[in-house]
């Protein structure tokens, strides 16, 4: 119920007035069954934006460090994240990514949507960064259709570091439902796994814009900490 006090009440009048977000492919997205929502990451808003413009509820993977801080500002920060149906994981990788990849799963099978940023966090330049095969091995696994989403301009507003966010139009751009059901059984081939995550990479650039660099952004974050460039003149990360 709080997903929803938020979005038409609470929060969303407010982003709809402030923001003036518009939306290109609503149709894109089923009625429906589960589908995975596979969206560019630029900014932390990015999660109140595409969930303002669809009218289906969408639940989030979001690391367990929103659900542990401590003190009153803990409380609150885990009873909001809880309250519009957020679901903690692990991403410190190995047992943890599996786990993650089950819950994944379970919300899927229940015929949700689930909203993934393949890149498996946020852009700190605003470039498009490699995907990880997450996005690839749920979906197959699932049976469920991949839809990308470009988040438009939420980079501008609020790029990482800035908490208060600037004054500018949004946008949200869906593309229509990829079916890699011709992959059946091969949700375990690497080689697949990475093929299906770049044709997703593909539309998100095709969607967003973006200038699209073949690293990680966990890599590319460790590059401009050290003052190296994290763009297509550096090295590419092997798989």
């Amino acid at each position: 119920m709080l997903y929803w006090v938020l979005k038409y009440i609470v929060v969303g009048p407010w982003l709809r007035v402030l923001f003036r977000p518009w939306v290109e492919g609503a149709d894109h997205v089923p009625e429906q069954g589960g589908a995975l929502l596979a969206s560019n990451h630029l900014s932390f808003s990015d999660s109140f934006f595409l969930p303002l413009v669809v009218p289906r509820p969408i639940t989030f993977l979001a690391k367990s460090d929103y659900f542990t801080g401590p003190g009153v500002k803990g409380f609150f920060t885990k009873l909001f994240f809880a309250g519009v149906g957020q679901v903690p994981v692990d991403r410190s990788g190995g047992r943890a990514s599996e786990a993650a990849m089950r819950t994944g799963l379970r919300i899927l099978g229940e015929g949700s949507l689930l909203g993934i940023y393949p890149e498996g966090t946020r852009s700190p330049n605003g470039t498009l960064y490699r995907g990880k095969t997450g996005v690839a091995r749920m979906a197959m696994e699932a049976h469920v259709p991949i839809i990308p989403v470009a988040m438009i301009n939420t980079y501008e507003i609020q790029p990482p570091g800035q908490v208060r966010p600037s004054l500018r139009r949004v946008g949200v751009r869906i593309g229509r439902p990829l079916d890699f059901s011709r992959y059946e059984g091969l949700e375990n081939d690497r080689f697949v796994l990475r093929s299906v995550t770049d044709e997703v990479m593909y539309e998100l650039m095709s969607l967003s814009g973006q200038e699209y660099v073949d690293m990680y952004a966990t890599r590319a974050k460790e590059l401009i900490a050290d003052g190296s460039p994290a763009d297509s003149r550096s090295m590419v990360d092997p798989d």
